[in-house]
Formats: structure tokens, sequence, C-alpha cells
């Protein structure tokens, strides 16, 4: 069973700079088949996107896919270490409300785990998991 964020991380996790264009991050969501885009600012991470954030913050206000990241990112994001024990993450996870976190070594993204990440490592015949496991519907 793993012990640590890194056992369990997606990798190289997409990433899309602040002043690039929220349609930008969509279209890296649609190939990544994610929900989430780490945000960086020079290549350090500044925030994350997620798929839902474009819906309320862009779409919802009626403003265009040009729209910067950086104006309908999370700006203040929780993150960890590859190293963080998975009980560390959970309870981060579950004390501020979030689906995600990033992996972070020396201010870069190395890797993001989730929450399906987590139930398909904790407790794999969960439905949970089994949605997590699922292909995406492209």
């Amino acid at each position: 069973m793993a012990k640590t964020v890194g056992d369990v991380m997606t990798a190289r996790p997409a990433t899309v700079e602040a002043d690039q264009p929220v349609s930008v991050a969509a279209a890296l969501m649609r190939d990544n088949d994610a929900g989430a885009v780490i945000v960086n600012d020079n290549g350090r991470i500044q925030g994350i996107i997620t798929d839902r954030d474009i819906a309320v913050r862009v779409v919802a206000d009626d403003k265009a896919p040009q729209t910067p990241v950086r104006e309908a990112c999370s700006a203040s994001v929780e993150a960890v270490g590859p190293d963080t024990s998975i009980e560390q993450a959970v309870q981060l996870m579950r004390s501020h409300a979030v689906r995600r976190l990033p992996v972070v070594e020396d201010g870069r993204a190395v890797g993001i785990i989730s929450l399906g990440d987590l139930a398909l490592e904790r407790d794999p015949n969960s439905a949970l998991a089994d949605i997590s496991a699922a292909e995406g519907n492209r």
C-alpha cells in the first residue's frame, strides 16, 4: 500500500502560464482528460484552474475565451511535496475542502493528486474509484 503522495500522484501534470487565455487551459483539460491544470507564473506554481472555475468565473460571467487564466484561477492553493504522507494529504483536502493538491518541489509542480487517486489507492472497490478508473468521455 502506498505511503506517500509521490507513490500515487499523477506525474508531469498539465500546466499553463497565468497570462495565457482560459481557452488554452480548457484545451489542456480536454487533451489530458483532466479537470484541472496547474497555473504557473514564469514556470513557478501560482495556482490551479479547474473546469468549474472556467464555468463559474468565465462562462457564467459572459467573459471571452481569451480571458487570462490569472483572472479565473484559484490563486491561493494548498500544495504538498512528494514525500507528504497520504494521511496528511487527505487531512489537507478535508480541512480546505479541495479535490486536488498540486505536488511541488522547489516551487515547481511535479505532480498532482486527486480524490480519485486516493480512492483508487485506499478503496479500489468504491464507487469513486470505479468512476475515477473509467475511461474519460471525450
